[in-house]
């Protein structure tokens, strides 16, 4: 039941006041066990999806948390999805119900409800092959918000010719936010927010080695860029998508191509 509801129960006398208290109180969570308390009001709160971190969790409890977020919203979105979260997931799941991206290491669980479509447009680059896995959790983030994606990867800096003619086609889809992805040095965000007139979020990414590895060059890099561009943490696809998303979904919906979601 939503809040819709129970106001309409206490307008047409069905629901007392006391009553109606407890059941807007139980809203917004669901308990699971005595470890996790299941957001799934926050999509229709704040405009960005719940989503379950596997890692660091058991297996097992992975699975539950799935089924009780899928019970309630049709689908969820699972990302850091480690081998042995992948196989209890499969066991639980049939193929028509589980969605795996191995590149990001990110499955989605439905019931057949579809993703829902705002008319947003996100753009998703890589500086190299390397920085995909995170360039993809990210995409799949955007995807699962609604958004339209389009993927331009291994466009870096050491080869800047490739990037000049594929950012022409990305322009085309008239993208409402653009996240780039580049480990090592993390030059791309900036070369690609001084051609193009959207939002950039740097996305670093902890390839690389030496000094100034694990992405944190790239991280420097990125927050001391002379160009205007948003920067998230280390390898958070899920940040760098989800913020993108936003966006988008907020530019389309003033547009009037959708609703945020």
């Amino acid at each position: 039941m939503d809040l819709t509801n129970v106001l309409q129960d206490i307008k047409n006398g069905k629901l007392s006041l006391e009553d109606a208290e407890e059941q807007i109180r139980s809203m917004g969570f669901v308990s699971y066990s005595n470890i996790a308390k299941i957001d799934t009001h926050r999509k229709s709160r704040t405009g960005i999806m719940e989503a379950v971190l596997a890692e660091g969790k058991e297996a097992a409890d992975v699975v539950e948390i799935a089924k009780i977020q899928v019970a309630d919203t049709g689908r969820v979105l699972i990302t850091r999805v480690s081998e042995k979260h992948l196989e209890a997931l499969q066991a639980a799941f049939s193929p028509s119900e589980l969605e795996w991206n191995a590149r990001a290491r990110s499955a989605v669980v439905h019931d057949g409800t579809p993703a829902p479509r705002t008319g947003g447009v996100v753009g998703i680059i890589s500086a190299g092959t390397a920085d995909v896995p995170v360039a993809e959790e990210a995409r799949v983030v955007a995807s699962e918000m609604g958004c339209e994606t389009v993927a331009i990867y291994d466009v870096g800096v050491a080869g800047i010719h490739r990037l000049i003619p594929e950012l022409q086609k990305l322009k085309e889809k008239k993208p409402g936010a653009v996240v780039v992805a580049a480990g090592r040095e993390g030059t791309l965000p900036t070369v690609v927010s001084g051609l193009i007139d959207v939002p950039v979020i740097g996305l670093p990414v902890s390839t690389g080695y030496g000094a100034g590895g694990k992405g944190e060059a790239a991280l420097l890099s990125m927050l001391q860029s002379c160009s205007i561009i948003s920067v998230v943490n280390i390898d958070a696809g899920f940040v760098a998508g989800a913020f993108a998303a936003r966006i988008a979904n907020l530019i389309a919906a003033a547009a009037g191509a959708g609703k945020p979601k």
